[in-house]
């Protein structure tokens, strides 16, 4: 499928997925939410892709937020509403893991598009917002829900109710990004993860992401029966004899998702 607001292309076992909309600050519309939609379900169906990079392609920002085409409404429909708040529901629920490389700023939308991904890594010149407040609104991508599972309620809180930006550094300190490196090693580093990530067993990745995402939305007991059903499942795959045979070898395993 051809796309003009993202750009996706793989190699080897790697699918980068990069914002095309650098004149418009990697604004988000219906366009590219379709799109990324589509780029995600083209991914899954790909059975050589293990692990996706999403990053700001060659824009000085990774993206500014929302296009006011989506919010120009003097009352935005209930619908609408409901559809934002879901939109980047393609990355989480991808079964490969998504690392996201911040180039530059990451504010509203942006923001959010960024806490979809599973890891995230920031060039040290990023900034990060959720301003929605000061324009009396609140985060309308999931953030208000997504922002607080990954840095505790009460900083998300104070994110979101002061409106006000952090920088890459605090952003790290507060566990919102894993990384933090120069702007000119951001995509190697991303890179270098994604390739560790993908040497590992796919299947056991693949439920490893499931076991986390899910589970949190579960009870304890019921987050460790998920996790034992996974485990049983695992022990039927060629993968998992492989990951034992190639211990006891002293060799590295030969994963092929089977």
């Amino acid at each position: 499928m051809p796309y003009q607001t993202i750009r996706l292309s793989k190699r080897d076992t790697i699918a980068y997925l990069d914002l095309q909309r650098a004149e418009q600050g990697n604004r988000i519309d219906g366009q590219l939410l379709q799109e990324l939609a589509a780029a995600c379900a083209e991914i899954s169906d790909d059975p050589q892709v293990r692990v996706a990079i999403l990053g700001g392609g060659e824009a000085s920002v990774f993206s500014l937020g929302w296009d006011m085409s989506l919010l120009a409404a003097e009352r935005v429909p209930a619908r609408r509403q409901e559809s934002l708040s879901c939109a980047f529901d393609c990355l989480p629920e991808l079964s490969r893991p998504v690392i996201c490389a911040i180039n530059g700023d990451a504010i509203s939308a942006g923001l959010e598009l960024a806490l979809a991904c599973d890891v995230r890594l920031a060039c040290a010149e990023a900034h990060f917002a959720l301003p929605e407040t000061s324009w009396g609104l609140i985060p309308m991508g999931g953030g208000s829900q997504r922002l607080a599972r990954i840095v505790g309620r009460g900083k998300a809180l104070e994110l979101i109710l002061t409106a006000e930006a952090i920088d890459a550094q605090e952003a790290h300190r507060i566990g919102l990004v894993s990384q933090v490196v120069p702007g000119d090693r951001l995509m190697a580093e991303a890179q270098a993860l994604a390739e560790r990530i993908a040497a590992r067993g796919p299947i056991a990745v693949r439920y490893a992401k499931e076991a986390v995402s899910k589970g949190l939305d579960m009870t304890l007991e019921q987050a460790l029966c998920f996790e034992t059903d996974l485990t049983i499942i695992l022990q039927t795959t060629e993968d998992r004899t492989e990951g034992v045979r190639a211990f006891l070898d002293k060799r590295p395993p030969q994963f092929h998702g089977r």
